[in-house]
Order: structure tokens, then sequence, then C-alpha cells
């Protein structure tokens, strides 16, 4: 791979990066945005255990992207994981302690025939589906803020924010989008996946989850562009090829910096256009009973709103409101160029490996659960 210089391999596993992340918003995103509308599309225990069975077989499967996205951000580039780890610590803890509901509660919910039992797991899942893409989501908005952090001369890092001021009102804003545009991608696939009533009131919260996603994702938008102060750096003073060194470089700030790239390259703006077209075609094909392609359109869109804050934001991982110099990006943040070479032969190996046997999975147990394969299948479904 002589062919790929420094500069160049940074750039390839920022794009990788961004996969990672799209592919966990698609996959996990879609048992994640299930669980959301568990108590709510679910009127008895019959059809909560359709919602539960349309996800369970694939939940830990797609956890897969969640680990493999967090491995590359710690190898790719080791000082915003370091950063983002420490600064975000109880948003992260918050997160795992959600999530270790969805393991417990898809095993544990229907082992016991008691209405009680069942209806606090019912509740306990939703939280683990719930809180999880909130919280991402409000951690991209303190992204696109900047984070209270700095480096001293030996580049050790300091963060001097709190917990509570992760919870502003722009961060709860992207975390409102967030929410919403995963609860939507689970409403299209449990219109895949179920029939009758429960797919009736899932399409019914989707368009729900779709007017406060459309909203949401537009304020965000013109608070970007309007109210927030974005972050970029001067020319010159930056070698994309350069070794680490994220105090080698200055950096200014402006409200509506963060729409410099779009305005360099206005090609840029096919891809929060894509977002509002995926989401929107998803739910009008998902209403007309297409829903495999609805599918894959409510994942374009979730590509789109990632892709969005990705671009909007690059080349900068994690820009610092308090030493401006300190600001994370794709040239001085990743690691050597022979971790990203290594790196990249494996994700070349893997990540393939990973699409074919996730496909294969979703093959094998392709088809419609329904309330009559629960009553028939009651001892060995979840």
């Amino acid at each position: 791979m002589e062919f790929l210089d420094y500069s160049v391999l940074k750039f390839i596993w920022w794009l990788l990066l961004g996969v990672l992340l799209i592919g966990f918003a698609i996959m996990d995103g879609q048992d994640m945005g299930a669980g959301c509308l568990l108590p709510f599309v679910g009127r008895n225990d019959n059809e909560r255990r359709v919602v539960i069975n349309s996800i369970a077989p694939h939940w830990d499967g797609n956890q897969v992207w969640f680990l493999t996205g967090g491995g590359a951000i710690f190898a790719a580039w080791p000082y915003a994981y370091a950063t983002a780890f420490s600064g975000f610590y109880w948003a992260m803890m918050a997160v795992l302690w959600a999530m270790f509901f969805r393991p417990v509660g898809f095993d544990y919910r229907s082992k016991i025939n008691n209405a009680r039992w069942r209806t606090t797991w019912d509740w306990l899942l939703f939280v683990g589906s719930f809180v999880p893409p909130l919280i991402f989501g409000v951690a991209f908005g303190n992204l696109l803020l900047g984070v209270p952090f700095h480096f001293d001369n030996d580049l050790r890092s300091f963060y001097t924010g709190s917990f509570w001021a992760l919870l502003n009102p722009f961060s709860l804003l992207c975390g409102v989008v967030s929410a919403a545009m995963i609860t939507f991608h689970g409403g299209i696939y449990l219109a895949l996946r179920t029939d009758d009533q429960v797919r009736k009131r899932a399409l019914r919260a989707s368009t729900i989850a779709l007017i406060v996603v459309v909203i949401t994702f537009s304020l965000a938008g013109i608070w970007v562009n309007m109210g927030i102060n974005g972050y970029s750096m001067v020319e010159g003073s930056y070698l994309p090829g350069a070794s680490p060194d994220p105090l080698n470089k200055q950096v200014i700030s402006a409200t509506g910096a963060w729409m410099n790239n779009y305005q360099k390259y206005p090609l840029l703006l096919v891809i929060p256009v894509l977002a509002y077209v995926g989401f929107i075609v998803a739910w009008l094909l998902a209403k007309s009973g297409k829903n495999f392609v609805a599918f894959w359109f409510s994942a374009l869109g979730l590509g789109g709103v990632i892709s969005t804050a990705g671009v909007s934001m690059f080349p900068f991982i994690m820009p610092s409101n308090t030493d401006l110099r300190s600001s994370l990006t794709v040239w001085d943040a990743s690691s050597s160029e022979f971790t990203l070479k290594v790196m990249l032969v494996v994700a070349l190996i893997f990540v393939p490996l990973m699409l074919f046997y996730t496909s294969w999975c979703y093959r094998v147990m392709r088809g419609k659960v329904t309330t009559d394969m629960i009553r028939k299948n009651d001892h060995s479904l979840y």
C-alpha cells in the first residue's frame, strides 16, 4: 500500500469510522427503535412478544457494530478516545447502565407468567433502547458546540466541564433528533417484520417520529448556521501528513463556521437533503406496503443525518472551546501510519465478513412474527 500516504490513510479512516457509525445506527438502531415503541405498539402480552421476537434474535449480533466502532476509535484516534471517554465518562456510563437492561430483559422477561413482572421488563427494555440514542445525540451536540478540554505541553489531556453542562439546550435538541430518527427506523422495521394491529400502530408511531425528526433536524441546522460558533483551522498552520501533534496548529471560532465545507463544496448540500428524502420516502413506501425498500430508505435517512454532522465538522473530531489550539482533528489526532495501515488490512478482511454474516442471519430468520406464532410456540420464543 505504498500508494497510500499518511494523509490519505487519515482520510480513509475518517470515512471508515463514519461507515461504522452509520452501520451501528442502521443495525442496532432498528432494535433500539423497536424497543422504544415496545410499550406503545403492543397492547397485550402476545403483541409485545411479537415486537420482542422480531428483534431479540438479532440484537446481540447488531452490537458488533457498536463494539467495532468503539475499538476503531480507540485504535485510529487515541487522543480523541482518551479525551472523550474521560470527559463524557458519566454519560457513557449511563449508556452502559441502560443497555444492561436489554440482554437481561430479553432473556428473563417471559420466564415468569406474571403481568407485573412482564410489564416492568417491558419498560426497562424501553429505557435500555431509548437512553442510548438520546445520549449519543447529546454527545454529538456537545461536539458541535465544542468541548471544554485542553492539553498541556506534555500532551496530557484535562477536561474542565461537568456532566450537567452537557445537558444544554442545543445538545438536548440533538438528542431529540437522534432518539426520534432511531424510533422512526424502529417503526419502519416493525412494519417489515410484523402485521395486523402491531404493524398499524408502528406506522402511526413512525408518522409522529417523522414529524419530530424533520422539525428538530431543521431547527438544529438553523441553530448551527446562525446560533452557535463553529471552528476552522487557519490555512498553512497544519500539515495533513505530519505526525500526531494536537498543539501544532491555529484554530479560529466564528458563528456559522460549520457551514464552511458546504460553501467551499456546494455539492455536499446533497447530504442533508438525502436525510429528508430518505425518511420521507421511507414513510411513503411503508404506508403503501413496500416495507423492505422502505427500510433501506430509512437507513439512507440515518446515513444522511450522521454524514451531515461529520461533513460539517470535518476535519475536526473533537473541538475545544476553552483552548482552540487543543482541538482534535483528523490530521493531528490519528494513530501512526503503520497502525492505520495494519488496521486498514484488518478492516478490509473483517468488515465484509460482518456484512456477509449479518445478511445470512437475517435471510435465515426472515419473515413476519405474528401473534399466532407466539401462541403456538409459547415456551420456545422470548
